[in-house]
């Protein structure tokens, strides 16, 4: 089948932009009188087709309602006339429609019914106004397009200042539960009834128990997206991130949490009420950084209540480096390597009480290899590793360095 030159174009090509620029002037004059009326039953037929907008018809609503009708009907005979368009920077009353729509929290699609229940009333009253008028059918299928094609438009228009509005309501929201965090975790606790106002503002119920995890390493944010249902979450520094999770401590949130952040370093404190949520988020964030300075042996989600002693030993960090300084001393002649094996044979044997089998299969060596390095570490703290208190003190010295592996001998440049 072949096509002449003629039928070789478009849909678009077909279709003017703007239809009403088709339309004779003296349309728009033919049509005028018949506004008012015409205001009156779309009013009166979105208010019977659209459930939403069945509310009478005063005070600002009902002002605000018969104004945008109104104020569209006119603009359409004004663009059929060839009106100067509005000025750059003038309001964009339509945007501003969708807009206030979306604050009065009514739907789009009760909106966009409303449209189309208008454009369906305002065509039939145009069609009576023309025929009276005298116009032709062509001009009649023009006018149909033309009224369709601008409540789409307004439509269109309408739809966009909905859809900002619902950003700028969620941006505004996230806001608020960012600030709700920051303000749960701060220290000293901000008064209860400044939490309490806050939490309203951004609409989140303050859980009888709630656990703080804080992790790293999710510049866009997409962690938080995942944790637990009723979660909030905040920046805390530039890589730093810090969550609320109610009711931590149920079945399987804990798994849940770990799953949502995907393998970041991160850290979940106590389970506590939301009063004490600075302790829970003081505690997680101590944990997280000595799992990312390789002190605690379990590389994913640590848990605070887990690593108490951890806790403890590293809560002065400067007393327990001088601490380790002074009772670890005799290992200082050594290369770097051979003090990395002893202090490893050393925490091992501590740790599991010296005995020997226990030690090798921590430290994956022979029981021999260990009797070997054990026999050197007593040629270098003598009756120290028989004295109960100069062994708790080498206890806490041991942990004063990074868990032993990997991790400590890259610290030590081994």
């Amino acid at each position: 089948m072949t096509t002449s030159p003629s039928q070789n174009y478009s849909l678009e090509e077909q279709i003017p932009a703007e239809p009403w620029e088709t339309l004779p002037p003296e349309t728009a004059e033919a049509l005028r009188p018949a506004l008012e009326p015409t205001v009156n039953e779309v009013i009166d037929a979105i208010r019977a087709a659209v459930p939403v907008y069945a509310l009478p018809l005063e005070g600002a609503f009902g002002e605000g309602f018969r104004t945008a009708v109104a104020y569209a009907l006119s603009q359409f005979l004004d663009k059929v006339e060839g009106s100067a368009p509005a000025p750059p920077g003038a309001r964009d009353f339509y945007f501003d429609l969708g807009r206030n729509e979306a604050r009065e929290g009514r739907t789009l699609e009760a909106l966009l019914a409303a449209y189309r229940v208008g454009a369906r009333v305002a065509w039939r009253g145009a069609v009576q106004a023309a025929r009276e008028a005298g116009f032709g059918a062509d001009t009649l299928s023009l006018l149909a397009e033309a009224i369709f094609a601008y409540i789409d438009e307004l439509s269109a228009r309408s739809a966009q200042g909905y859809a900002f509005e619902q950003s700028v309501a969620a941006g505004e929201a996230a806001s608020r539960r960012r600030a709700l965090v920051h303000l749960l975790i701060q220290t000293p606790p901000a008064e209860r009834a400044a939490v309490e106002a806050a939490a309203r503002d951004a609409g989140w119920r303050l859980p009888p128990s709630l656990a703080a995890v804080i992790w790293q390493d999710d510049p866009d944010g997409s962690a938080a997206a995942r944790l637990p249902l009723g979660s909030v979450s905040a920046t805390l520094e530039a890589d730093t991130q810090c969550a609320l999770v109610p009711d931590a401590d149920a079945p399987r949130r804990r798994a849940d949490v770990t799953r949502a952040l995907g393998g970041r370093p991160a850290a979940i404190g106590p389970v506590v009420p939301w009063p004490e949520a600075s302790r829970s988020a003081d505690r997680a964030l101590a944990a997280l950084r000595l799992a990312r300075a390789g002190f605690l042996a379990d590389d994913r989600l640590a848990v605070a209540d887990e690593q108490l002693s951890e806790l403890i030993v590293h809560g002065d960090e400067r007393l327990l480096e001088e601490l380790a300084e002074r009772v670890l001393a005799p290992l200082d002649g050594r290369t770097d390597k051979a003090q990395a094996r002893l202090l490893e044979t050393l925490r091992a044997w501590l740790d599991h009480q010296g005995r020997v089998p226990d030690v090798a299969a921590a430290l994956h060596v022979h029981p021999q290899t260990v009797r070997y390095r054990v026999a050197q570490l007593r040629d270098l703290f003598g009756e120290a590793l028989e004295d109960p208190a100069a062994r708790f003190e080498l206890s806490l010295a041991v942990r004063a360095r990074p868990s032993p592996g990997p991790v400590f001998r890259r610290a030590r440049g081994g």
